[in-house]
């Protein structure tokens, strides 16, 4: 789930409180509901002075809580930016000293802020965009893309299982003709 880009700071202060409340609600409000059907909380992205320490400390709170679970996993990208992720992910591999002939697509994948989690299989786009937002670059680059007019808060199960309905067609073949 996106639910903050590192592009949202760009808008009214009003707006980027309200994300942030409401964000922090949501962490409130879902986490030991989350915990209680075994599902394991992680976050993406950055960790900075412009997210408020109350935001992070629910964070903190959510990602302990559900730590040991072992059910599905749910990702949230707070203070994410896919372009942001691969910067982060360069600069850390330059401050241990990777040599150039050692860095290939395994390596970097280890410097991003969740190298466990797998390439996107279906990504979802609401609110009739056709673009990425930013989002899991490197993650998407094979993923099968369904795109609706549906706006994200309205999004409902029922949404959700014609976006599959509709990947379960697909070919999916990772740069080749036929799988």
């Amino acid at each position: 789930v996106y639910a903050f880009s590192t592009e949202n700071w760009k808008r009214p202060p009003e707006e980027v409180r309200f994300l942030m409340a409401f964000n922090e609600s949501l962490l409130v409000n879902r986490s030991q509901e989350l915990h209680e059907l075994n599902v394991r909380i992680r976050f993406i992205g950055r960790r900075n002075w412009r997210v408020p320490k109350r935001v992070l400390r629910r964070i903190d709170e959510a990602t302990e809580l559900t730590k040991n679970n072992t059910g599905l996993t749910f990702t949230i990208a707070f203070n994410y930016g896919g372009r942001a992720e691969i910067i982060d992910a360069i600069k850390s591999m330059i401050e241990d000293d990777v040599p150039a002939h050692k860095v290939d697509e395994r390596k970097l994948r280890k410097y991003f802020y969740d190298p466990q989690m797998p390439d996107v299989d279906l990504m979802v786009r609401t609110s009739g965009e056709f673009r990425l937002s930013n989002f899991l670059l490197w993650e998407n680059a094979y993923s099968e893309m369904v795109f609706t007019e549906t706006l994200w808060p309205d999004f409902r199960r029922e949404h959700l299982f014609d976006a599959i309905l509709v990947y379960q067609e697909r070919d999916r073949r990772f740069g080749g003709l036929n799988r």
